[in-house]
C-alpha cells in the first residue's frame, strides 16, 4: 500500500512564536500577524512538562499540520516549551523522524501504521481492534506510544451530489451497486489515478461490492479535480474523495456509508517517541479531551478554514481551542 497524501493543497511556512506572559503565552502567526492569547482554560499547567522542550511535527498536508498545532496550543498552556518542525515531506520522513528523536510527537493514522510501518497486508475492519493491534506491535517493535484515537477516519469514500442522493435515495455504497447496475447511464465516475490500481481502491471496491461499471464510465483525474467535478455533476455523477476533506460540505457533497466496511480504516492519534514518552508520561493523556472532540465533521470543519476559506493553520487551531474552552 502507498502511503496516502489526502490534501492536494499544502500549507507551507506556518510557524509559530511564543512569547511569555503573565497568564500565559502569546502566539503569533506568521501569516496572519495575529497574536492569539493562550491562557488557562481547560488545560491546567503541568508540573512535569513546565518549561519543558517538546518538538512537534506533522506530515505536509493541512489536517496533520492542524493536528500539529492543536498538540502546540494544547502544549503551550501545559506550561511547555514547543518546538515547530510541522510540515515534514512525506509520511516516511516524518515517521524515521519521531522514531530517531529528531521529533517528540506527532499524529499519525492507524491504518498507515499498520500497512505502511509495520507492513501488513489486510487492514482489520474494527476501528478498536485495529487501534489496539498498531499500539501493541508499534511499542513491541519500534517503542512508539501511542495516545488515544479520534473517532475520525480519514479513509477513502465515494461522494454524490446532496440533491442527488437525495433523488436517487443513495446512503450507502450498496445502495449505489444497486443504483449502477439499474441505471448505468448514470453511474459515471471520477477516480485519482492512484484509487484505480490500488487493491484498497477502486479494482477491490467493485469486487467487495459486486460492481460491474464500463471503462468508458470512468475517468481518471487529479485528486482536487474530482471534487469540483462530482459537483459540477456534467462529466461524473460520483467521485472518490476522504471523508475529511473540507471540499465536501464546502461543495455541497454526501459521502455513502461503507456498509460492508472495505475501506482501511484511518484514525489520527497523537503518537509519541519511546524515550519521549518515558520522560514525560502524561503526554499520552494531556490531548485526550481534545481527541475526544474530533470527529469526521469537526476535522471537515477545521480543514475547510485552511483549504478553503484560506486561513493559517496556526490561527484555526487556536480559535477552535478556545472555543472549545481547552484555553482562555
Amino acid at each position: 500500500m502507498l502511503v496516502r497524501n489526502p490534501y492536494a493543497r499544502l500549507l507551507t511556512g506556518v510557524a509559530l512564536a511564543a512569547v511569555a506572559l503573565s497568564t500565559g503565552c502569546s502566539v503569533t502567526t506568521e501569516n496572519s500577524g495575529n497574536e492569539v492569547s493562550v491562557g488557562t482554560g481547560s488545560i491546567k499547567k503541568d508540573a512535569a512538562l513546565s518549561g519543558q522542550t517538546i518538538a512537534v511535527g506533522s506530515k505536509d498536508f493541512t489536517e496533520n499540520i492542524v493536528l500539529g498545532q492543536l498538540t502546540m496550543v494544547a502544549l503551550k498552556a501545559a506550561g511547555a516549551t514547543v518546538t515547530d518542525r510541522t510540515n515534514i515531506k512525506g509520511s516516511v520522513n516524518t515517521r524515521q523522524a519521531l522514531l530517531s528523536g529528531d521529533l517528540d510527537v506527532y499524529w499519525e493514522y492507524t491504518g498507515t501504521a499498520w500497512i505502511t510501518y509495520l507492513k501488513h497486508t489486510d487492514p482489520i475492519a474494527d476501528s478498536q481492534q485495529q487501534y489496539a493491534a498498531v499500539v501493541t506491535e508499534d511499542k513491541e517493535k519500534n517503542k512508539v506510544v501511542w495516545a488515544a484515537p479520534a473517532s475520525a477516519n480519514n479513509t477513502y469514500s465515494i461522494a454524490v451530489r446532496e440533491d442527488k442522493a437525495k433523488e436517487w435515495n443513495l446512503k450507502t455504497l450498496s445502495d449505489l451497486a444497486a443504483f449502477t447496475k439499474s441505471n448505468p447511464a448514470q453511474g459515471t465516475f471520477c477516480l485519482e489515478s492512484e484509487f484505480l490500481g490500488r487493491n484498497d481502491g477502486w479494482p477491490g471496491l467493485t469486487k467487495a461490492y459486486g460492481m460491474s461499471v464500463p471503462a468508458g464510465s470512468v475517468k481518471s483525474v487529479d485528486t482536487g479535480i474530482v471534487y469540483t467535478e462530482t459537483q459540477k455533476g456534467t462529466s461524473c455523477n460520483f467521485g472518490e474523495v476522504f471523508t475529511t476533506d473540507g471540499r465536501i460540505s464546502n461543495l455541497k457533497l454526501v459521502t455513502l456509508e461503507d456498509d460492508k466496511k472495505f475501506f482501511p480504516i484511518y484514525n489520527p492519534a497523537l503518537t509519541i517517541n519511546g524515550a519521549t514518552a518515558a520522560k514525560y508520561p502524561s503526554l499520552a493523556t494531556l490531548l485526550d479531551p481534545i481527541t475526544a472532540k474530533l470527529d469526521d465533521a469537526t476535522l471537515r470543519q477545521l480543514n475547510e478554514q485552511v483549504d478553503v476559506k484560506g486561513q493559517p493553520a496556526a490561527q484555526v487551531a487556536a480559535d477552535w481551542m478556545k472555543k472549545q474552552g481547552f484555553i482562555a
